[in-house]
């Protein structure tokens, strides 16, 4: 108890992971406060075609459905379509018809819309002629929105992993550690010294972040309340490994980095690619998927099965301590020596 006191006592000193633990909670805070953000733009359809190609009755034609740029050259065209950027379709004059171009990496909504275009245009005549309800058009954007929030989460989850990795990196760095290894420490005592700030920190930041931008029922604040703090405790499992394998402060800030972006882009890359990928059960070698998707449920009211995640984020919880004996299979102390 008294290490664990003089672990928090730390805390208090350190003024970056204050930062860290506070950082998700008030991101979380600006999201609600601004309202969310308007991805309204980014939903609208654009279209890009040739100055002296389209003639003025096709431009007002693709006018109905979105905006319409004109370029003088076709590899200023083709520049727009390849633009990572932009969803923009390409179209040109295809005999009476037209013919669309797309890049291939356009969400399916922009794809389905540049494959279907010209038979629309091929019937645009009869189609005048037949009587049209017009629906509200649905957000294409629609649960888009929960990926910040989601993401948000994740990073204040495993934020106890920089915490640990940093406090054992300080401790070598300045001695600490030659006497812990002369302290009458058992391994238990010595794990849960060093990864309950870590964990007790992601936790209280993954509760907050989740109270602000969630309005969830009893049932699913449990499950949510679950997938926290099974996520912090491997966080905080990996930032233990990381600090005891890293040999100084720029070894531990690269392997931190490099960790925390896989755990950030895989999740988030599944996600996009859907569970029709090949690559998909992979992605879950990376605690922070199982997490991810378990949040994408809860926030989209229940269009799948948490139980997968929560199995997943155990078998990584198992794995981690598994590790943590390996690693540390023993932690000298001084009665060692008697």
């Amino acid at each position: 108890m008294k290490g664990v006191v003089y672990q928090l006592k730390s805390v208090w000193k350190d003024k970056f992971c204050i930062m860290s633990f506070l950082l998700p909670v008030i991101v979380a805070l600006a999201l609600h406060v601004s309202g969310g953000i308007d991805l309204s733009s980014v939903a609208e359809f654009h279209f890009g075609g040739l100055e002296k190609d389209l003639s003025a009755q096709t431009i007002v034609w693709l006018e109905r459905y979105g905006s319409v740029t004109l370029y003088e050259t076709e590899a200023e065209l083709i520049a727009a379509i390849n633009e990572p950027s932009t969803n923009l379709i390409g179209v040109e004059t295809d005999g009476n018809g037209i013919k669309t171009t797309i890049s291939g990496d356009e969400l399916d909504i922009f794809r389905q819309t540049a494959d279907t275009l010209p038979a629309m245009d091929r019937g645009k005549e009869n189609a005048e002629q037949i009587g049209v309800t017009v629906l509200e058009r649905p957000d294409l954007m629609d649960g888009l929105q929960h990926i910040f929030t989601a993401m948000t989460l994740i990073v204040a989850m495993f934020m106890g992993c920089t915490f640990n990795a940093m406090n054992i990196i300080s401790e070598k760095e300045n001695g600490v550690d030659l006497v812990n290894q002369i302290l009458p420490m058992s391994r238990s005592q010595y794990v849960i010294q060093k990864i309950f700030i870590g964990f007790a920190g992601g936790c209280l930041s993954a509760v907050l972040t989740a109270c602000i931008c969630f309005r969830l029922s009893f049932w699913r604040a449990f499950l949510m309340l679950i997938l926290i703090v099974l996520s912090a405790l491997i966080a905080a499992l990996a930032g233990l490994v990381i600090g005891n394998c890293s040999g100084n402060l720029m070894t531990g800030v690269a392997i931190i980095k490099i960790v925390m972006i896989v755990f950030m882009a895989v999740p988030l890359l599944s996600y996009l690619l859907g569970t029709d990928s090949t690559a998909a059960p992979f992605y879950y070698f990376v605690p922070s998927t199982a997490a991810f998707e378990g949040i994408m449920y809860l926030a989209e009211g229940g269009k799948g099965t948490i139980t997968k995640d929560i199995v997943i984020l155990l078998a990584h919880c198992a794995a981690g301590l598994g590790v943590i004996c390996l690693r540390f299979p023993r932690i000298p102390s001084v009665f060692d020596k008697q």
